[in-house]
């Protein structure tokens, strides 16, 4: 008996998306590249998702309908950390049940990462509202920069962006790493930039493969509404990507001031007492940031007036 092992496995958390998500999966059908499986794990949720995709299930056997155990914790985390368990793919990728991908997407990066000279490919993603316009970019002229431990910095400060569903992986990244489940904000950039700091090499090339649609039930749509579980997930992936940095002597000086100016943007009195305690500043300066973070807000309408009669 022959049993065919996709090169690729997508793993895509679902929840309450049946108005999205057999765009999405069509997306994936499309693609030029053909060996692949797509887990789609439910995390639960109430509306008619089954039923909208059952006729996709049944025709294309690529396609695996999952619940999320409840060994796994309720959320995304949960969800992609049960597809890592299940997948059989040598490549990984994430995919949000309301996406769009190029159809180019699997064999660009695929192609990317064949001679196995690099771990993982990043490529450009672009965001949509509303209906999405299939006008694809077909050109080939792709350019390529190396992404490596020395780009960290970057990555930290979103200065290159690695969104969750921008990257193929070679499964060998998540040997002994898995996200965080009590993280239901910013988990992929924590988990992310453990892999990176753990001097796994990739490639960023230029072409954007895909397109992640924007509206106010997403994770971002809610953080942004002020959500108070997302904007404390923030602070603890924050916490978490620090005591990292700090272990692998990877925290520079441009760092250290941005985890301290997140630190009073949060509010966070752990974040800033973990910052001041691990980094090599003199007392004298500790107390001053320590006085300034808790008298800033006294403090702040103050520099908001300054500001307002220097611009008059």
């Amino acid at each position: 008996m022959i049993i065919n092992i996709p090169e690729v496995s997508i793993i895509m958390a679902t929840y309450n998306r049946a108005h999205f998500i057999l765009e999405t999966l069509k997306s994936i059908q499309n693609q030029n590249f053909q060996n692949w499986d797509c887990l789609i794990i439910d995390d639960g949720g109430s509306d008619n998702t089954f039923e909208v995709i059952e006729p996709i299930l049944n025709t294309d056997s690529r396609f695996k309908y999952l619940q999320r155990p409840e060994k796994y914790t309720k959320g995304l985390p949960g969800c992609r950390n049960y597809g890592l368990d299940k997948a059989a793919g040598d490549f990984i990728l994430f995919f949000d049940d309301d996406d769009i991908a190029h159809p180019d997407l699997l064999a660009i990066s695929h192609s990317e990462l064949s001679n196995g000279k690099f771990d993982f490919c990043r490529f450009q993603r672009e965001t949509f509202q509303g209906e999405f316009f299939y006008n694809f970019d077909n050109d080939t002229n792709i350019t390529r920069e190396y992404l490596g431990v020395e780009k960290i910095e970057k990555v930290v400060l979103n200065e290159i962006p690695f969104n969750s569903c921008q990257i193929l992986w070679n499964r060998r990244c998540f040997e002994n790493k898995r996200f965080k489940e009590d993280l239901m904000y910013a988990e992929e950039w924590e988990l992310y930039s453990r892999i990176l700091s753990d001097n796994f090499k990739g490639v960023s090339i230029n072409k954007t493969l895909m397109y992640g649609r924007k509206h106010a039930n997403s994770n971002t749509g809610e953080y942004m509404g002020g959500n108070q579980i997302r904007i404390q997930s923030h602070i603890e992936a924050y916490i978490l990507v620090f005591k990292n940095l700090v272990t692998k002597d990877l925290i520079t000086q441009n760092l250290l001031k941005h985890f301290l100016q997140m630190s009073f943007y949060f509010r966070s009195p752990r974040l800033i007492k973990l910052i001041l305690k691990k980094s090599n500043y003199s007392l004298t300066r500790k107390q001053l940031y320590r006085a300034g973070f808790y008298f800033y807000p006294l403090i702040r309408p103050l520099f908001v007036i300054k500001g307002k009669i220097i611009d008059a």
